[in-house]
């Protein structure tokens, strides 16, 4: 299934695992209970027989990923040995002082097998980061759309799930501490507020809330990460006595936008907020009255994403419409500049440390970006599956989160550093939908989630021979 139909689930749906139609109120339409409770234990079993062949897809996909990877050494086996004769009969010793142009047309042909091979040795370079799984948290109903780190000095993360809630997570404990439920549809988006105890959602009813955050740090600590681990992780969310705090009513409630609200961010300062929406507008918003100041058009379809600098009053928003766009809020006139260059849906845009922009999207590249110049990218990295939310680290490490389970870490450059481990015991069993960095954390400083319900703490560490 497409990427862009699996988004479509950012709706507002039901988290029972219910089709809505079995769950109709009306008396003259309801089903009889024995008839409903026979569909529910038929779409069970179907939901069962699509996991087997789905884990079977997965398997044969990954022995497709052995053997594709062996014809290209192979290949490359060749064109080295192509290549060694190229350069000896154009720069060898016995060749004469003036060339030919047969000459000269070597020397072309040996530089354009040298770039050729190059890409080739790079991509199987011995990784430069060590990645171990180190903590998996787990508890969502539904699948999970977004992770992302609190501010530094706080080991938590949030999470937003089409379950309906957001969920603040103990990184040191693996436990959820307090679980958001104001929102009526999926959580598409969450963000912490830079020094306050307070966070930001956005969702598939149409608004973005904005809520208390603080957590009860009290709470029984339960089992170590580690046993959790061994154990699978499939516990539900406040099993035993060890239930998290459940908040039910936001501070404030950003309305106006007439369709999913699929990303929110806090602008640098945290006294406003951008969202953006399925509506095809992004809306910048007063956190303290909730009014909206103003509504961002241009785009000609669907909003994908929305991110803030870190420092500067810029936005960038990313849309279906094959482009993102550039909000320059410094002056109290704000400008537009729009970037385009990607094929398909701009899946997500965010800024570096190094005020450059790092772009997503389903035509399966990621491009990154300087602010002063939307004509050609500075660099491109190509990949074999459709690119979700990226997360860019203040050291400059890109992580690509895929639709095929994958998550790639690579340089400004377009250098390929690593990928994370992907197996029946480490990684994803579906499609990876965000991932996040926590730099200021020692044993786990990043994250990654996804539709199979789980987020996972890793240590991405330099290796030795780096």
């Amino acid at each position: 299934m497409k990427s862009s139909k699996r988004r479509l689930q950012a709706l507002t749906e039901s988290s029972d695992g219910l089709p809505n139609y079995l769950k109709m109120e009306d008396s003259e339409t309801s089903i009889p209970p024995v008839f409903r409770s026979r569909l529910h234990e038929l779409f069970s079993q179907i939901e069962k027989e699509f996991d087997l062949l789905y884990t079977e897809n997965l398997n044969l996909q990954e022995k497709i990923d052995i053997l594709s990877e062996k014809l290209e050494r192979e290949s490359y086996g060749g064109e080295r040995q192509n290549l060694d004769y190229i350069e000896f009969e154009s720069t060898g010793k016995n060749s004469k002082a003036k060339l030919t142009q047969s000459n000269s047309q070597k020397v072309k042909a040996s530089h354009k097998l040298r770039v050729q091979t190059s890409k080739i040795v790079s991509s199987f370079k011995a990784p430069t980061y060590n990645c171990q799984l180190v903590r998996e948290f787990s508890g969502h109903k539904d699948g999970i759309w977004d992770v992302t780190s609190a501010r530094p000095g706080q080991a938590l993360i949030g999470t937003a799930s089409a379950d309906h809630t957001a969920c603040v997570w103990s990184v040191d404990w693996g436990k959820c501490l307090l679980q958001y439920t104001g929102h009526q549809g999926s959580v598409n988006s969450i963000r912490f507020h830079p020094s306050r105890d307070i966070a930001l959602t956005s969702s598939g009813d149409n608004t973005a809330h904005v809520w208390q955050a603080a957590v009860n740090w009290d709470l029984p600590r339960g089992q170590s990460s580690e046993e959790e681990l061994e154990g699978g992780g499939e516990e539900s969310l406040g099993e035993g006595g060890d239930r998290p705090e459940v908040l039910r009513t936001p501070l404030t409630e950003l309305g106006g936008h007439l369709g999913v609200v699929v990303a929110a961010d806090w602008l640098t300062g945290g006294d406003h907020v951008i969202t953006a929406s399925w509506d095809r507008t992004a809306n910048l918003y007063d956190v303290e009255t909730g009014d909206c100041l103003q509504v961002l058009t241009g785009h000609d379809h669907e909003l994908t994403h929305a991110s803030a600098h870190h420092s500067s009053r810029l936005v960038v928003t990313a849309s279906r419409d094959t482009t993102f766009r550039l909000w320059d809020f410094r002056e109290p006139i704000h400008s537009v500049s729009v970037f385009q260059g990607h094929t398909e849906s701009v899946t997500s845009a965010v800024f570096t440390r190094e005020d450059k922009v790092v772009s997503g999207s389903d035509d399966r590249s990621v491009k990154v970006w300087d602010v002063r110049n939307m004509r050609s990218a500075l660099a491109t990295i190509r990949s074999d599956s459709s690119v979700n939310r990226v997360g860019v680290s203040g050291a400059g490490l890109i992580a690509i989160p895929h639709d095929n389970r994958q998550v790639r870490l690579f340089d400004l450059q377009g250098q390929r550093l690593a990928r994370l481990p992907r197996s029946s015991r480490q990684g994803h069993r579906r499609m990876v939908t965000s991932v996040a960095w926590a730099e200021d954390m020692s044993n786990i400083n990043f994250f990654s989630c996804g539709f199979d319900r789980r987020i996972l703490g890793w240590s991405i560490q330099p290796s030795k021979e780096n």
